[in-house]
């Protein structure tokens, strides 16, 4: 009977420091590969950063002179940011020539999806590019500039240049194609490029001209 007892207790423990052990191991591959993602997704914005704003088109370091969406801004136009969300400035000699806006289309097809909208200084779309998306492969996916050129149709285009009721599809009426067999998800990105116009003809003074913001880093300007 001892023995039994004694073999028992054994087992259990055995199966305590299992548990503990693989609960341990489930946590750190848990924290590895949410940090992987976080990783991929700011290694795919920088890439787009470059794609929008060749390096040769500004003179100062772009990925350290950024502003905070913070409370002084109508964050509602750029949809559901994150906290870490942040506004990319290029400059030459000194005077800002272009923002990137990061933006979310909270409406694709099967979940968000989340863009980078760069704008000169005069209004004009430097370009748009997607980040991060779960749109269906073959269809929505084709936001997606190795898909498709969809995405650069909207370089040069302003909120005056469509008129503002020509900023939607083809099939709403609009200047912008659809996809075949997926509509949703260009609509979505449309609006969500339209609303990011209207953020930064609101806010124009204070991204171009405007006094340092909590988190900025100016770069010295």
């Amino acid at each position: 009977m001892f023995e039994l007892l004694s073999a028992i207790r054994k087992n259990a423990v055995g199966l305590a420091i299992f548990a503990v052990v693989t609960a341990g191991a489930i946590a750190v591959a848990q924290t590895l590969t949410a940090d992987r993602i976080a990783y991929n997704i700011k290694a795919a914005e920088a890439r787009a950063l470059n794609e929008i704003l060749p390096a040769s088109s500004y003179d100062n370091d772009l990925l350290n002179d950024t502003m905070n969406v913070d409370a002084r801004f109508n964050q509602q136009l750029l949809g559901p940011l994150p906290d870490s969300a942040l506004i990319y400035r290029a400059r030459n000699n000194g005077e800002v020539s272009a923002v990137i806006l990061p933006a979310v289309a909270p409406d694709g097809y099967t979940a968000e999806v989340d863009l980078i909208v760069g704008v000169k200084a005069d209004g004009t779309l430097a370009g748009v590019r997607v980040v991060a998306h779960r749109e269906t492969p073959g269809l929505g996916d084709k936001v997606e500039v190795r898909k498709s050129d969809w995405i650069t149709g909207f370089e040069g285009k302003s909120l005056a240049s469509p008129a503002p009721e020509q900023w939607a599809v083809k099939k709403d009426g609009g200047t912008f194609d659809q996809f075949t067999g997926a509509t949703i998800t260009p609509r979505a990105v449309v609006r969500a490029v339209k609303r990011a116009l209207k953020f930064f003809d609101m806010h124009r003074d204070e991204l171009l001209y405007g006094n340092a913001l909590s988190g900025e880093n100016s770069d010295g300007n």
